[in-house]
């Protein structure tokens, strides 16, 4: 699986087969558990809704009993964060099992992966409900909110990985098509309920959160009418309304976490734009008419993915030591242009972070499930 440039030949398969297969081997003993294992007792939805609390929201110190109050960039550790660690944990073993299966083709990463998403998409007892209804809920002000639907971005590869097992001896029809009606449920809710047509139309990491999920989950289901308008959306909308003439993302800039919310929102976009090419058109290439490309994106962040020191703002207030790992980003930029530069600046930088908020920011962790998605067999 070559990826051949202008530059530079690349085995991207051989060079992550070390990485992957002890994860996946790891992955073989993990105990599926789901969301059902554990209840929020602030949240009022049942035992199968998906359950967490706005990262940012803390008590008002002028009302401590009151409606909580936001703090931009800093993470209250109080609150309800179990559901996301579990989903988290599964979308890494599911990426791991099925990204083994696809470099190797040992039917035993397909076996382990299957009975993980029997656990979370297929058994009664233990199935996720196909909404985010009580996502990021804040105390005293509401009981869920459309910006939850970003807790589900590790699905996507999820969905990916799924898709990579069709034809495995391990994953039966039955399975199959419950996994995919699980997929085609969530998919419906996202493009119909309140809070996913709200966070459709987020102009910052939230839309494209959104847009990629909608993308991946389409791609799963072969939903042609949904990836064009996808496509459309990500052409006329996504990347004319988040990127600057330089390539920087002006919404995430403010925040105060601007370098980690920079490189979280330029991996999901350059993500979006590989899963969304097609042959007649690369969109990592794609361009606007005044120039702006993805390509550019990855050129204004990466000087300062290889030195941290060079970032013209003031450094995030939480986890500003842990950034950067080895970010999509780089690694898409770098197929798409032909440099060698990005690709040994991606090979250098952790692949499997331990900091949790990292890993929380951090979606795209198997590329070969995301070349192997778009029909690209040589990777």
């Amino acid at each position: 699986m070559l990826l051949t440039l202008a530059l530079f030949s690349f085995n991207l398969s051989a060079y992550e087969l070390p990485r992957v297969v002890p994860l996946a081997d790891a992955a073989l003993g993990v105990q599926p558990i789901s969301i059902t294992a554990v209840v929020n007792p602030r949240s009022p939805g049942g035992v199968h809704d998906f359950s967490s609390e706005g990262d940012y929201w803390w008590p008002d110190p002028k009302d401590p009993t009151g409606p909580y109050v936001r703090r931009d960039g800093e993470t209250n550790p109080s609150n309800f964060v179990a559901h996301r660690r579990l989903m988290f944990a599964f979308a890494r073993e599911v990426g791991a099992l099925t990204a083994a299966y696809d470099l190797t083709r040992e039917e035993r990463y397909a076996a382990a992966a299957v009975q993980q998403l029997k656990v979370w998409f297929v058994n009664p007892a233990t199935r996720l409900n196909p909404n985010l209804q009580y996502a990021q809920s804040i105390q005293g002000v509401c009981t869920g909110r459309g910006t939850g639907l970003i807790d589900t971005v590790h699905l996507a590869e999820v969905a990916l990985g799924l898709r990579a097992l069709h034809g495995a001896r391990s994953l039966d029809a039955a399975t199959e098509a419950a996994a995919h009606a699980w997929f085609r449920d969530y998919l419906h809710w996202l493009q119909t309920h309140p809070y996913g047509l709200e966070e459709r139309k987020a102009d910052n990491n939230h839309g494209t959160c959104w847009l990629l999920q909608a993308t991946a989950f389409a791609l799963l289901l072969d939903d042609q009418v949904t990836l064009a308008d996808c496509r459309r959306r990500f052409k006329e909308i996504i990347l004319p309304l988040q990127m600057a003439p330089n390539g920087s993302f002006p919404r995430e800039l403010a925040r105060t976490k601007a370098y980690g919310y920079s490189i979280f929102n330029l991996d999901i976009m350059t993500s979006l734009a590989v899963l969304l090419s097609t042959p007649d058109e690369d969109l990592m290439k794609f361009k606007l008419a005044d120039g702006r490309t993805m390509v550019r994106g990855v050129e204004f962040l990466a000087p300062f993915l290889a030195d941290k020191a060079k970032w013209p703002l003031s450094p995030d207030v939480l986890h500003w030591k842990d950034w950067p790992v080895r970010q999509p980003a780089l690694l898409f930029g770098a197929v798409a242009e032909g440099r060698e530069d990005w690709l040994n600046l991606w090979k250098s930088l952790p692949a499997d972070p331990a900091d949790e908020e990292v890993r929380r920011n951090f979606p795209i962790r198997f590329p070969t499930l995301w070349y192997a998605a778009t029909g690209a067999h040589q990777y």
